[in-house]
């Protein structure tokens, strides 16, 4: 399902047209994003939790080739992380 199909089938249960419908999927989207990329947890209930995660930075040294020995740094990094909730996964084991 794409994002017309979404808003579609979103439309039709709720009764609200689908330019209302788009503007409040695409509000509730930019929404989880900023909040998720400032480290808050997202949760809603039934549906999951979006989150987001750190790695570590790391370092070590080269092995092999010509830079044999020469020492290398990885930078920290991040991504998101979606947990389903229990109506969620409950319904995709159904």
């Amino acid at each position: 399902m794409n994002k017309q199909e979404l808003i579609a089938v979103i439309s039709e249960v709720t009764g609200q047209s689908k330019k209302d419908t788009e503007a409040f999927l695409t509000a509730f989207a930019s929404t989880v994003i900023e909040n998720v990329a400032k480290g808050s947890k997202v949760q809603l209930v039934g549906f999951g939790n979006f989150e987001k995660k750190s790695t570590k930075g790391t370092e070590g040294t080269i092995r092999f080739g010509d830079r044999k020995g020469e020492k290398w740094v990885s930078e920290d990094s991040y991504r998101v992380s979606f947990k389903a909730g229990k109506s969620f996964l409950d319904a995709v084991k159904a």
